[in-house]
């Protein structure tokens, strides 16, 4: 059975800083790309970010780039989300998911296993 469990979500001033993690059981993990993506209330997923399988590149949306981390454990089958300088607009429910090849991008069906979010919530 696949278990993708995200972790960290919080309450945060706006300023702050924030780490999510996502564990991953039941199936492969370090031959794949993998991503976080969120919800904001009201809206449709977004894609935040991804890196691929060995971690040698990874992608942002613009409105994180600089400010969010990505990184990955393949040991561990651990993918983080580093978050600084959170805003307000950061609020959102977090999604790890995990891809369909070892590169992936910012497309939804490129991801075949997600979780069931975190949520974070930013406040000025």
């Amino acid at each position: 059975q696949v278990q993708v469990t995200e972790s960290g979500g919080d309450l945060v001033q706006a300023g702050g800083s924030l780490s999510l993690s996502c564990t991953v059981s039941g199936r492969a993990f370090s031959d794949f790309g993998v991503g976080w993506f969120r919800q904001a209330p009201g809206k449709e997923r977004t894609f935040v970010a991804s890196i691929d399988w060995n971690g040698d590149n990874s992608y942002y949306a613009d409105s994180v780039k600089g400010r969010f981390t990505i990184s990955r454990d393949n040991s561990n089958k651990t993918l983080w989300l580093r978050m600084n300088s959170l805003k307000p607009e950061d609020t959102a429910d977090y999604f790890c998911a995990i891809g369909r090849s070892r590169r992936v991008g910012v497309r939804e069906y490129e991801y075949d296993s997600w979780g069931q979010g975190t949520q974070v919530i930013v406040f000025s």
